[in-house]
């Protein structure tokens, strides 16, 4: 570095650099080999290896994640324009990827992969629920918050509040504390309701943004249901870990003779049953509250043939390394009754929502199921996320949904 710059330094191991130099934003605790100066938990570090600078990014000493990078360029300066830019940066590629009405419903800012690490923005209509589990990023709230919003306003767009769903477990392990609430500002209001409406894919759903898990609704399954809605039609569907009933109501929607909609949380049946009621679709829908690996070895031990296309769409079954062979043989257990249930020539769509299952585990885990089912699987679509989540292949971590569409034959 030729100039002198106003942030304490920490040097790196060659492992770390190798990382940061392939891409990757984080870097560990146990991979700082020294710091100079005071960093501040929540202020900026520049990060070197050797003589050699690599990156600024947020320290935090209480977190696992050390520092998050934000830039690589020396020349950066770190006001409210460069949020602004980058804000703007992330809000253009979803109006691009995103076009027309489903700009109106999606993720605006992916943690990492917009280089705002830890932040989550999702857009359900007039309402941003935000969720943040960086210290870094909390500390420069206002600015984010204001760009956002301007932002918005300048493209013609109407945003009428913005939530935080900052009520994670996750926040402690950054020295954060948990809450949720309405930001207020001088600026930006606080709507009256938490409960909004949203169209997606033709489906109309009611979100609330305060009780709704994540930040309200699952957005990264959007063009997902829109490729079972196309398979559905005549057929009977069995939508197991429905939450909100999206993956059924598409599925009805696209002309299935009838749905069943199975999840073990009465909360997201009763807002199943309002969002099939929102949709004029009652009589094409039923719902069931039960543990769906205990429905799924009951219909298979009846030998029950009242389905023709399953639906899998079940939460994470881990969420770390440590639990990665117990998840897989949940996924395969489920897999393996759909796929006896279901008859030759039915359908499946099933997925993983977790990082650490890959895709190469998630096919092997398909095809032990097919093998043991005695049935074969023709391929129709693999799929991933919808793009307002993008995935960097540097950071893998960004790659995290796998969803699959057979025919059983």
């Amino acid at each position: 570095m030729k100039q002198e710059r106003p942030y304490p330094k920490v040097t790196i191991s060659p492992k770390a650099e190798a990382s940061v130099r392939h891409g990757h934003p984080w870097i560990y605790g146990e991979e700082i080999l020294q710091i100079e100066g005071e960093p501040q938990n929540g202020g900026l570090v520049d990060v070197v290896a050797g003589k050699t600078f690599l990156g600024t990014g947020f320290y935090n000493s209480i977190s696992k994640i050390a520092v998050r990078l934000i830039s690589r360029n020396a020349n950066d300066v770190f006001d409210h324009r460069f949020w602004r830019r980058r804000v703007e940066y992330a809000l253009r590629y979803r109006k691009t990827v995103m076009p027309g009405a489903d700009f109106t419903c999606c993720r605006l800012v992916h943690g990492e992969a917009d280089q705002m690490p830890g932040l989550t923005v999702d857009r359900f209509g007039s309402i941003l629920s935000v969720q943040n589990t960086c210290l870094g990023m909390e500390q420069i709230k206002d600015t984010l918050y204001h760009a956002l919003w301007d932002a918005l306003t300048e493209m013609g767009e109407t945003v009428i509040g913005i939530y935080e769903r900052n009520d994670i477990g996750l926040r402690t392990r950054e020295g954060l504390a948990e809450y949720k609430g309405w930001y207020r500002s001088d600026t930006i209001p606080a709507p009256a309701s938490t409960v909004t409406e949203i169209q997606e894919n033709g489906v109309r759903y009611l979100v609330d943004v305060e009780k709704g898990q994540k930040t309200g609704f699952f957005l990264d399954q959007k063009y997902n249901r829109a490729a079972v809605a196309r398979l559905a039609r005549g057929k009977r569907v069995l939508d197991c870990f429905t939450y909100s009933g999206s993956f059924g109501l598409n599925a009805a929607l696209g002309g299935a003779a009838h749905v069943t909609c199975v999840d073990i949380s009465q909360a997201a049946i009763d807002l199943a049953k309002a969002n099939a009621a929102l949709n004029g679709l009652d009589g094409k829908m039923d719902f069931l509250c039960a543990d769906v690996f205990d429905l799924l070895t009951e219909l298979a031990e009846g030998k029950c043939r009242d389905y023709d296309f399953i639906i899998l769409d079940p939460p994470a079954f881990t969420k770390s390394r440590k639990t990665v062979q117990a998840a897989a043989r949940g996924y395969k257990e489920i897999n393996l009754k759909a796929m006896k249930l279901l008859p030759r020539g039915g359908y499946l769509a099933t997925c993983s929502c977790s990082h650490f299952i890959t895709d190469d585990l998630f096919r092997k885990i398909l095809a032990k199921a097919a093998r043991n089912s005695a049935k074969s699987l023709r391929q129709i679509e693999a799929r991933q996320q919808a793009p307002d989540h993008p995935i960097l292949w540097n950071v893998p971590e960004t790659d995290y949904l796998k969803f699959y569409i057979f025919q059983v034959v």
